[in-house]
């Protein structure tokens, strides 16, 4: 029975080691990763499921599609990869660290046959001054050496950055504090979404997995927000001021906050995302004169609103656009529509009053002239929120994983050992990587100590 629970254990064991398991596991959270991508994530938006039949739908929520890296079995995949990199680390450091806190001090003659790099010397003097003479000489090319003396010889051993055979094992430390910063964000993180119209504030956002409400414990106010154009009429930058307050204090004060430059408090970070007029609130200026002659009138009306007009006719604003050459281009800049309804009833009248062309609302027949002045239109600002207190962990594992790459890539053990015998000096060299580098900086040794 002992037989057999060992045989299991070394099995499983062997299993975690194995690197076909490491190789398979990152494929499939490659190939998991894409799925990620290609289908959106959170509540499926409603031209999405157009797109899909209902059985798919139910497929891909059974399957946790649309929160896949919140999902159990990507998770599960993740604490695999976890266990597969701690297992491969304890069974192979230990055989590592041996190389490095205990390097082999004495070249002998069986050592030096495993040695790929040997070179012998004929030297004039003794043991000991010819033990000082390589002392002095490792020192000045390579670095300080480790003195053994056996059996009437001197051994002497000098190393450079033996710790570069750990990098390995440091980019594996650093792939798990990266999982582990993200698992820390997706628990105890979200990710959220508000909209705040000008001149009101909220310090309630909502979870855009369930939509529940979240409370910030501060307030946030969009004092302003502004919208530019391109001539196309795409937009060019939208923009808002944004002021946060806690606990009756100003902290940011008319924050701009723009697309790439988010604002951040408390770890909680507003992006820019979005903007839509607010329905009913925004104030339209017109002009109205009759035909006829007279003052004209300054008129200010809101989306809905019905103003009764000189000659007894009333008007409403159907619709504006800031930048109407998306829908008219030879038209640019600001535009309403609006219905006139003349008095008594009859049919109402449908155009369009454009700003920048105040003469072409002349060219139009009827009894009053319109002129668009322009708007104090108020805006929705939409803004992503996001809180990932698992941040810093993962840039903290990004940062280990550049320095273990650079020792893994770009840094190798290199060892010297020089037996000194009477009247005879045996240089010998091993480099755990790059050994063509290495070959070259063991012959200039060789060059120099051939010198001495």
């Amino acid at each position: 029975m002992t037989t057999s629970n060992r045989g299991f254990l070394e099995t499983l064991w062997d299993f975690f080691c194995s690197l076909k398991l490491a190789i398979s596991l990152l494929i499939l959270l490659a190939a998991t990763s894409i799925i990620g991508t290609i289908i959106p994530q959170g509540p499926p938006p409603p031209e999405y499921l157009q797109t899909i039949s209902e059985g798919k739908h139910k497929f891909y929520q059974a399957l946790g599609f649309f929160d896949m890296y919140h999902s159990w079995w990507f998770i599960l995949l993740l604490y695999l990869f976890t266990v597969n990199i701690v297992a491969c680390s304890i069974k192979r450091l230990p055989r590592v660290w041996k190389a490095i806190s205990e390097p082999t001090l004495v070249m002998d003659d069986k050592f030096e046959k495993t040695l790929s790099l040997t070179h012998d010397f004929k030297m004039n003097g003794d043991a000991a001054s010819l033990r000082d003479k390589m002392v002095a000489f490792l020192k000045g090319e390579f670095a300080a050496p480790v003195v053994t003396e056996r059996d009437g010889e001197y051994h002497l051993f000098a190393q450079k950055t033996p710790y570069s055979r750990l990098g390995v094992y440091v980019v594996h430390l650093s792939i798990i504090v990266i999982f582990i910063g993200a698992l820390i964000g997706s628990f105890f993180g979200y990710k959220a979404y508000v909209e705040i119209a000008e001149g009101t504030s909220t310090s309630v956002v909502h979870n855009r997995a369930d939509m529940k409400p979240i409370d910030l414990g501060f307030t946030v106010r969009c004092d302003k927000f502004t919208v530019s154009y391109y001539d196309t009429g795409a937009p060019k930058e939208f923009k808002s001021l944004l002021t946060v307050i806690d606990g009756g204090k100003v902290v940011f004060d008319k924050r701009p906050v723009i697309v790439n430059d988010p604002l951040t408090y408390k770890g909680i970070t507003f992006y820019q995302a979005s903007y839509r007029p607010a329905e009913g609130a925004g104030l339209y200026f017109f002009t109205v004169r009759e035909r006829k002659g007279g003052a004209p009138a300054k008129i200010s009306i809101q989306q809905g609103e019905r103003k009764v007009l000189s000659d007894g006719s009333t008007m409403q604003v159907l619709e504006v656009a800031q930048e109407v050459s998306k829908f008219i281009p030879q038209f640019q800049g600001p535009a309403a529509r609006i219905e006139v309804t003349p008095k008594g009833g009859g049919a109402p009248q449908v155009f369009i009053v454009f700003q920048n062309y105040p003469e072409f609302d002349a060219q139009r027949g009827g009894d009053l002239i319109f002129s668009y002045d322009g708007s104090e239109e108020k805006m929705f600002t939409g803004l992503q929120v996001a809180k990932d207190p698992g941040v810093w962990v993962v840039w903290a594992g990004c940062f280990l994983m550049v320095a273990g790459c650079c020792m893994a890539f770009f840094m190798s053990h290199r060892r010297i050992w020089i037996r000194v015998r009477k009247g005879e000096v045996t240089l010998g060299g091993s480099a755990n990587k790059n050994q063509p580098g290495f070959q070259l900086a063991f012959d200039a040794l060789v060059d120099k100590l051939k010198q001495q």
